[in-house]
C-alpha cells in the first residue's frame, strides 16, 4: 500500500515531531488536537524550533491544522493515522473508537506510546481492526533520532506491517525495527536498565556523579552526558514515572526490579523541585557565585552541591578491554556496569526479539551508543568475558555461549534492514591499514576511510590515512554521530603552547597537500557526510569529487569563531563555487564579497536544503534521508564513474586591493557598531587578504597553490596571535565562543 496522506492526532512534543518529519519527506499531514489553536501553536513551534525539526522552513506548508471535533473527517482520506495523545488508556480508547469509525478501509492506525502494551491499547478493537493496528514508537527529537520501533500484535497483517516498515525506512529515513509486545520494547527496556545500573553502581562504589558520568560516557561509547547528566536532561520526575511503569508491567522475577527501587535522594530532589534542567536543577545545577555562573554537582553522600570537578580518566577513545581491566575504581565500576548490561540484554533473547543484534541497533539508533551490549561482548572477547563474569545461571544465551566459546558468535550486523550498510560491509571488508585517528578498509575494488577520533577531529594521522587510501576509488564515511567537527584544536594548541609553530605549519601544509591530492586523484573520491561537517571536515568534503549527504548535517566553515581562517582549501573552494555564478561573471567583486560574508559570519546550514544556497553543497550532490543508504548510493556513483578522469586545476582572477578595501570598510562599520571588537578586525583583515587574492589585480591569473599559500600565511599569523590562542582555549574549556 502507498502512504500519501497522514493524520497525526495530538500536537505535543512527539506528535508535532512526527508531523514535522513527515513534512520533511513531502508527505501532506493534518495535525489535530482538542482545539485548532493548540495545533496552530504546535505548527509555530515546529517552524521556530532549534535545532530545527524541518529540513527547510518551506516544508511547514505540508502541515494543515485542525481540531478533533470539527476536522475529524480528515481521517477518511488518510492512509495512516498516528495517535500521539496523552498516555491515558481511556483517552486513547475513545480516540480509537472514533478513528476506526471514520477511517477508510485498510488504512493503518498506530500509537506512538512508549509504555502501554499493544494488548491493552487494542483490547476494544475487533480482530479485523487489529489487523491494521500497531505501535510506531518514534524517539525524540524525531528528525534526528534514527530508531523507530514497530510493535506488532498477533492479529496483524504482516504484509501491511512490512509495508509500513519499508515506508518509514525509505521515505522517513528511519531504522525501523519490528519487535514483540513487551514492556519498554527494545530500546527503552535495555536503555533504561543501563541508566539505572550505572546510577545504582555509582552509589554502591561511592563514585561522585562527575566520575560516574566520565566513565558511563565517551569511554564506553555512550554520549558525553553520562547517566546523571542524562537524568537531568530527560527529567528526574519523568524518569521516576518511567520506572513505575516498568515495575508495574514486568514480572517480579525480572532483574529490572533490582535497579528500579526508589532512591531516597532522588525522591527528595523531586519533592523539592530539583527535577533536572527544566526545574531548579538536578544532579547538576547552575549557581551564581560572586556574580558568575558556576556549575555545581550534587554530592551523593551528603546531598550538598559543590563546584563541579572535571574528571580526566585519560581515555578519549572507546577501548572497553583497557577500560574494564583498569586496576582502579574506574575499571571496577566500568566492568560492573558493562557486565550487568550484557547479562540483562542477553537474558531478553528471544523474549523481545529473536535477533540479538536488533538490541544493539536499538541502542545505536535510539540512544546514540557506538556499540550495543552484544558488540561490547564481542569487543571484550568471549573468553575474556567468561573469565571475569560471575553468575549467569538461567541465562540461556550466555549458557550456550559459555559452552561454545565462539569468538565469532556475532555474525551479520544490522539484520533489521536489507540495505547494504557500512556496518554490514565492515564485517566482510579487510582492514588494510590504519592508525590512531582513522581506519582504512578494502571491500572488493574500493577503499573506505573511517575517522576514529573524538568527534572525528582531524590531525596528521587522519590526513595520512586519506592520502594512503587513494590507491583505489575511495569512500570517506563513518558510523559515528559526526562526519568531522574539524581540525583537532587540542592537537594544534599542544604545539602552540610549546611555541612549536613549525609543526603547526607542517601539519596545515600537509592538510592542504592531502586535500588537493583527494581532488585530483586518479581515482574518484566520495565523501558521505552525516552530522557535524565543519571546518576541516567541510574542507575534506568539498574537495572530494562527489558528495552523498545525509539530510541531518550541520555544515560550514566556522574557523573565524576561534580567531582563525579556513586554511585547508575552504576559502579557495568557496571562491571557486561563487566565481562560477552568473553574478560573478558580471561583477568581479561579487564572489569575494559573498564568501567574505559567509565565512566571516561563520554561517552554517542544518540540512542540504539550507546548504545549497550557500554553495556548501551543489545541486548535483546526492541528498539521502536514510543514513544507512549513504554507502550504497556512494557505491553506485563509483559504478557509474568507472571511466573517471580527474578534473582540471582551477584558475582564479581576483580584484586584489580594490575589493579588500571594500571588505575593510565592512569590518570598520561592524566595529563602530560594536558587533566585533579588536581581534575581530584582525581576523577579518586576514580573511579579506585571502579572499581578495592578496597582492594581485584582476588581470593576473592565480593558481590553487597560490591561494593555498595565502590561506597558510594568514592562518600562521593568527595562530601565533595571543588573542586567537585565548579564543581557542576558552572554546575548548567551555564549548562557547569568546569575543575579544
Amino acid at each position: 500500500m502507498e502512504i500519501k496522506k497522514v493524520v497525526v492526532i495530538g500536537s505535543g512534543t512527539m506528535g508535532s515531531g512526527i508531523a514535522a518529519h513527515l513534512c520533511n519527506a513531502n508527505i501532506p499531514v493534518t495535525l489535530l488536537d482538542l482545539k485548532t489553536e493548540i495545533s496552530k501553536q504546535a505548527r509555530d513551534r515546529i517552524y521556530k524550533s532549534r535545532p530545527p525539526l524541518l529540513l527547510d522552513k518551506s516544508k511547514i506548508n505540508n502541515i494543515k491544522v485542525g481540531n478533533i471535533s470539527d476536522d475529524f473527517n480528515t481521517v477518511k482520506d488518510a492512509d495512516w493515522v498516528v495517535e500521539a495523545v496523552v498516555e491515558r488508556i481511556d483517552v486513547k480508547h475513545d480516540i480509537y473508537k472514533k478513528i476506526f469509525k471514520e477511517r477508510k478501509n485498510g488504512a493503518i492506525v498506530s500509537s506512538n506510546t512508549s509504555s502501554i502494551p499493544i494488548k491493552v491499547l487494542s483490547q476494544n478493537l475487533s480482530d479485523d481492526e487489529k489487523k491494521d493496528f500497531c505501535i510506531t514508537h518514534f524517539f525524540n527529537p524525531v528528525r534526528y533520532m534514527g530508531l523507530l520501533e514497530i510493535v506488532k500484535n498477533e492479529n496483524n497483517d504482516l504484509d501491511k506491517i512490512n509495508s509500513l516498515k519499508n515506508f518509514c525506512e525509505n521515505e522517513l529515513g528511519k531504522g525501523a525495527i519490528i519487535c514483540n509486545d513487551t514492556p519498554g520494547f527494545l530500546g527503552n527496556r535495555v536503555g533504561v536498565y543501563a541508566m539505572q545500573i550505572a546510577m545504582t553502581e555509582a552509589f554502591k562504589e561511592n563514585l561522585s556523579i562527575e566520575e560516574a558520568d566520565a566513565i558511563f560516557g565517551r569511554p564506553m561509547g555512550i554520549p558525553k552526558t553520562g547517566v546523571f547528566g542524562l537524568y537531568d536532561l530527560i527529567g528526574i520526575d519523568l524518569m521516576a514515572d518511567v520506572l513505575k511503569s516498568f515495575i508495574k508491567e514486568l514480572p517480579k522475577t525480572d532483574n529490572f526490579h533490582d535497579v528500579a527501587k526508589e532512591i531516597p535522594l532522588v525522591k527528595k530532589l523531586i519533592e523539592t523541585g530539583y527535577t533536572g534542567r527544566k526545574g531548579k536543577g538536578g544532579f547538576y545545577r547552575v549557581n551564581k557565585s560572586d556574580g558568575k555562573k558556576v556549575m555545581e554537582a550534587l554530592n551523593l553522600e551528603t546531598g550538598e552541591y559543590l563546584p563541579s570537578k572535571k574528571i580526566n580518566i585519560k581515555s578519549e577513545k572507546v577501548d572497553l578491554k583497557s577500560l574494564i581491566n583498569r586496576n582502579d575504581k574506574y575499571g571496577k565500576y566500568a566492568w560492573s556496569v558493562i557486565s550487568k548490561i550484557i547479562k540483562y540484554a542477553s537474558s531478553l533473547v528471544p523474549e523481545i526479539t529473536k535477533e540479538f543484534n536488533d538490541i544493539d541497533e536499538a541502542m545505536r539508533l535510539g540512544f546514540n551508543w557506538t556499540k550495543g551490549p552484544f558488540e561490547m561482548l564481542e569487543e571484550i572477547g568471549v573468553v575474556n568475558f567468561f573469565n571475569k563474569v560471575e553468575d549467569y545461571k538461567g541465562n540461556n544465551f550466555l549458557e550456550n555461549l559459555a559452552k561454545t566459546k565462539d569468538e565469532k558468535f556475532y555474525g551479520e550486523r544490522q539484520k533489521y534492514t536489507e540495505i547494504e550498510t557500512l556496518g554490514k560491509v565492515k564485517k566482510t571488508a579487510v582492514s588494510v591499514d590504519g592508525n590512531s585517528s582513522a581506519e582504512i578498509y578494502r571491500f572488493k575494488d574500493y577503499n573506505i576511510v573511517e575517522f576514529t577520533t573524538k568527534a572525528n577531529a582531524l590531525d596528521y594521522d587522519s590526513m595520512d590515512a586519506l592520502k594512503k587510501a587513494t590507491d583505489k576509488p575511495l569512500i570517506i564515511i563513518n558510523e559515528s554521530m559526526q562526519f568531522s567537527a574539524g581540525v583537532n584544536l587540542n592537537y594544534t594548541m599542544d604545539f602552540a603552547d610549546k611555541n612549536d609553530f613549525k609543526s603547526i605549519e607542517k601539519f596545515i601544509r600537509y592538510f592542504q597537500i592531502t586535500c588537493k591530492h583527494l581532488k585530483y586523484s586518479d581515482h574518484p573520491v566520495i565523501s558521505a557526510p552525516s552530522g557535524l561537517t565543519l571546518g576541516g571536515g567541510f574542507e575534506v568534503m568539498v574537495q572530494s569529487n562527489f558528495v552523498v549527504s545525509h539530510t541531518n548535517i550541520v555544515v560550514g566553515l566556522v574557523e573565524t569563531i576561534v580567531g582563525l581562517i579556513p586554511a585547508g582549501g575552504g576559502c579557495k573552494e568557496m571562491l571557486a563555487r561563487w566565481l562560477d555564478t552568473e553574478e560573478a561573471k558580471k561583477n568581479p567583486h561579487y564572489a569575494p564579497l559573498k564568501v567574505f560574508d559567509i565565512i566571516g559570519y561563520a554561517k552554517t546550514a542544518t540540512s542540504p536544503v539550507e546548504a545549497e544556497p550557500l554553495k556548501y553543497l551543489k545541486v548535483k550532490d546526492k541528498k539521502i534521508m536514510n543514513r544507512n543508504s549513504l554507502l550504497g548510493v556512494s557505491r553506485k556513483i563509483l559504478e557509474e564513474n568507472r571511466d573517471f578522469k580527474s578534473p582540471n586545476e582551477k584558475k582564479f582572477n581576483l580584484p586584489g586591493k580594490i575589493v579588500k578595501d571594500e571588505m575593510i570598510k565592512i569590518l570598520e562599520k561592524l566595529y563602530n557598531n560594536k558587533l566585533i571588537f579588536d581581534h575581530g578586525i584582525e581576523v577579518g583583515k586576514e580573511l579579506a587578504n585571502v579572499l581578495s587574492g592578496g597582492d594581485t589585480t584582476i588581470d593576473k591569473t592565480l593558481s590553487e597553490d597560490y591561494l593555498f599559500k595565502l590561506e597558510l600565511d594568514s592562518f600562521m599569523r593568527l595562530i601565533k596571535n595571543k588573542k586567537t590562542q585565548e579564543r581557542i582555549k576558552y572554546t575548548l574549556a567551555t564549548g562557547k565562543p569568546l569575543i575579544n
